[in-house]
């Protein structure tokens, strides 16, 4: 059997009773999880498919999602996640490079618009309620087999599958189990879309090790009093989510420790912790452990951590990403001297490591470098080190050139969120008609105490200040201050969407 669903079933086994899946009021146990994934097992092998074909699993954050995802599994075959509220080009898209042998599709919709054979709602439902339970558990997928594949947006416009195997997804497991201690009395914050690698750091560390996936679905994180409510009642003790995400639910001024006493450990990942967000949440939740994470989901999620602690805090502006995992390794590609201090691009190499994108060599190729006979991952991430703890400074695709000068929009927005009257803040570019960068337009959500002071006057006061510590070619040439920053489906705060808007 699969080492990861053999885990997962050993504690269906031991505490069948146990609540697996919560999701307001509806809660599912282990037993079920188990005895229904059998059952989507036995229906895909009796389809006699491919052998080791992708399937995609179509739906939201349900718990049938789960229960497909580990069906899949068992029967032989890697799953792509794929959200159902993605447009209709995007499974048009994954379906021509994925090449998938069928479709489970748990949802509404009636219509891909593909050849590929799909199972709807209504006969998925009457697998789960039938009394098969057969499988060939010799079929299952291998260790070195892909275990899913996720589909991130691609910078030329084709989504990219990324693979990776069970080998890859249990190092993260058994990372994770050392790091962060999951327990079968974890309570695990699941905010994260499927589709995107960040709900893994809640799944299968959580699963295997008997933990509740406390649901937070994104029907309720639309509905700001919804958010509010559900945020404020979790039972959830360990909270993993973007930052972005966490940001928003500090609008919500009981979202605090006196209100949640058992939240009592935050895992960030997915964008940069700004040190104004760290400092707060250890104010309003002041004897809970906050770890800064970092990794790209063609490292399997996460491969650097480190606590947030006030001395972190008091000793640098701009917070660390953490100590790559014991068992991985690094380079620093096209290093340059900025400031006095050495930066590249991160290179990393070891056992979470993708063997690449699915069906597409010419991407991987790119990627991926062989070096003494190993497989190094380029991750188009800026880095700097000290005595090997690492520092994010950009990324590559989000570095622009403006009369000469290399500017990082991350990083003038890391100045900006040091300003007293700050509370987020994404910059981007303004391009002439000769796709040159023209000026650089600062999108700003200020703090509520200067929300109804004079626009003229607070562009003189933030202008002034930066320039106590910011080269004056990295200033901003506008600031736009808004009520909130556009946040992507997964919870990321959305320059792309911000570049589109302003040079539309």
């Amino acid at each position: 059997m699969n080492v990861i669903i053999d885990r997962i079933t050993q504690i269906a086994q031991k505490m069948p009773d146990k609540i697996c899946y919560k999701n307001g009021d509806i809660t599912k146990t282990y037993q079920q999880l188990n005895d229904q994934s059998d059952r989507v097992a036995s229906f895909i092998q009796e389809k006699f498919l491919p052998e080791k074909s992708p399937i995609i699993v179509f739906g939201g954050q349900q718990f049938e999602m789960l229960v497909m995802f580990l069906g899949a599994i068992k029967s032989g075959h890697a799953y792509i996640p794929v959200d159902d509220a993605s447009d209709s080009d995007r499974i048009i898209q994954i379906n021509s490079v994925a090449k998938p042998s069928l479709v489970l599709n748990w949802s509404d919709v009636d219509s891909f618009n593909i050849e590929t054979p799909i199972v709807p709602k209504s006969e998925i439902q009457a697998v789960l309620q039938s009394d098969r339970n057969i499988y060939d558990h010799n079929l299952s997928v291998g260790d070195d087999d892909n275990f899913y594949i996720i589909f991130t947006s691609g910078t030329t416009g084709t989504p990219k599958g990324v693979q990776i195997s069970t080998n890859n997804l249990l190092d993260f497991v058994d990372w994770v189990n050392d790091e962060y201690h999951y327990t079968n009395e974890t309570k695990v914050l699941l905010q994260a879309p499927f589709s995107f690698d960040l709900s893994v750091f809640s799944i299968y560390p959580g699963l295997t090790n008997g933990a509740t996936l406390n649901v937070l679905d994104k029907e309720t994180a639309k509905n700001l009093a919804q958010l509010q409510t559900s945020v404020l009642n979790t039972t959830a003790n360990t909270w993993i989510s973007t930052p972005s995400f966490f940001e928003m639910c500090m609008f919500f001024k009981d979202f605090n420790a006196e209100k949640l006493p058992e939240l009592k450990k935050f895992i960030f990942c997915g964008e940069e912790l700004t040190h104004v967000t760290a400092k707060k949440l250890l104010q309003r939740f002041p004897d809970a452990e906050l770890y800064n994470t970092y990794g790209p989901t063609e490292n399997t999620v996460a491969i650097t951590s480190i606590q947030i602690t006030p001395e972190i805090l008091e000793k640098y502006d701009r917070l660390p990403i953490g100590y790559l995992k014991s068992n991985m390794e690094y380079k620093l590609d096209n290093v340059e001297d900025k400031d006095g201090q050495l930066e590249g691009e991160l290179i990393v190499s070891g056992p979470d490591v993708s063997k690449g994108y699915l069906n597409n060599p010419v991407q991987t190729k790119k990627a991926f470098e062989t070096i003494d006979g190993k497989v190094f991952y380029h991750t188009g991430d800026m880095v700097s080190e000290d005595n090997d703890l690492l520092f994010y400074k950009g990324r590559t695709d989000f570095q622009i050139k403006m009369h000469g000068y290399r500017i990082e929009l991350e990083e003038v927005d890391s100045l900006l969120a040091n300003l007293s009257q700050v509370k987020q803040s994404c910059t981007v570019p303004l391009y002439n008609n000769k796709k040159q960068v023209n000026k650089i337009i600062a999108h700003v959500v200020l703090e509520d105490q200067f929300k109804n002071s004079d626009n003229k006057e607070l562009n003189q006061q933030i202008k002034s200040e930066l320039k106590k510590n910011t080269m004056d070619y990295m200033i901003p040439n506008v600031f736009k201050f808004v009520e909130q920053l556009p946040i992507s489906k997964n919870g990321k705060i959305d320059r792309k969407a911000l570049i589109g808007e302003i040079n539309a």
